[in-house]
């Protein structure tokens, strides 16, 4: 091995499962040949039996589910495992992760949501609060793009403060990731659905499937904040003068920036988002969502 790769270095490490994991090319690991065919018949089961046919819907438990708004701290510089939020809304133990070790700023997931095969994917705050960067911009584009050829839906629960800036992510290419990303929910023919949990900042609000990209619904969480940055970077600009005469006045112009232009019924009244609703309905209102569009004729 050392003399074909000037490296030295086993098999497994080269090639094993646990390096493949972390590069993208490996989806789903399992620990024993027994837990590779329970995890193959769980994907089998969220997929159509062909080509062009939807995935079938199976009838749900009834859930006994925590609310979602439980999952997600009010603080947004806290973080925590947006699993959790994805477990309170799906069914119960219907959530199969794909890549989880893989551009993990990005969560990506297949599941059912009142008995209906549906694909999640939501940023993932505990890993760098949420930015997302080029591999998380590649591994959701892929992730999106596949579920569109398999017909299943997109959940979407975004909660992020933008993208990754960088030299580094420049040279990674996040700027071609990222048109990816919204490329592929542009092009996506499923039924696209939004929830807003907590922020969404700059060009990546309008990449995690806004209305601009074709997103049929999008709801936010009644403490959402949205636009075009955070109170604190926008007061730099809109106060500028201000903030040059009395430097003591940035914490209160930028909780009155933030009152009049970054709350979830201001991205409703300008048409950003469609209705602002509870934690504790998100389920209830994605289901509706989903009936809506089936109602409407639409065919995926």
């Amino acid at each position: 091995m050392a003399e074909a790769v000037g490296e030295d270095v086993t098999m497994e490490a080269l090639g094993g499962p646990r390096i493949h994991e972390r590069n993208g090319v490996c989806q789903i690991v399992s620990e024993t040949e027994s837990d590779a065919i329970r995890d193959a018949r769980r994907l089998l089961g969220l997929l159509p039996r062909r080509i062009g046919a939807r995935p079938a819907p199976v009838a749900p438990a009834a859930p006994d589910l925590p609310d979602p708004g439980a999952t997600v701290p009010g603080d947004g510089r806290k973080t925590y495992d947006v699993r959790d939020t994805v477990a309170a809304i799906a069914d119960e133990a219907s959530v199969l992760e794909i890549h989880p070790r893989w551009g993990e700023g990005i969560f990506t997931a297949c599941g059912r949501l009142q008995g209906r095969p549906v694909a999640f994917v939501a940023n993932q705050p505990r890993r760098f609060g949420g930015v997302i960067d080029a591999e998380a911009a590649e591994k959701a584009a892929g992730f999106v793009g596949d579920a569109d050829r398999f017909r299943l839906p997109l959940v979407v629960l975004v909660d992020t403060p933008g993208f990754m800036p960088g030299v580094r992510q420049e040279k990674s290419g996040v700027i071609r990731h990222g048109a990816s990303l919204l490329r592929a929910f542009a092009g996506s023919t499923v039924p696209k659905l939004t929830v807003i949990l907590r922020k969404a900042y700059g060009g990546a609000a309008i990449t995690m499937n806004s209305r601009d990209l074709g997103a049929d619904v999008v709801f936010a969480w009644p403490g959402a904040e949205i636009g075009i940055m955070s109170a604190g970077q926008a007061v730099n600009f809109v106060h500028r003068r201000e903030l040059a005469e009395a430097p003591g006045e940035r914490d209160r112009l930028a909780e009155s920036y933030a009152a009049e232009h970054l709350t979830a019924d201001a991205a409703a009244a300008s048409g950003f988002v469609d209705e602002v609703i509870e934690p504790g309905d998100t389920r209830a209102c994605l289901s509706w969502a989903l009936d809506t569009v089936a109602a409407e004729g639409r065919t995926w």
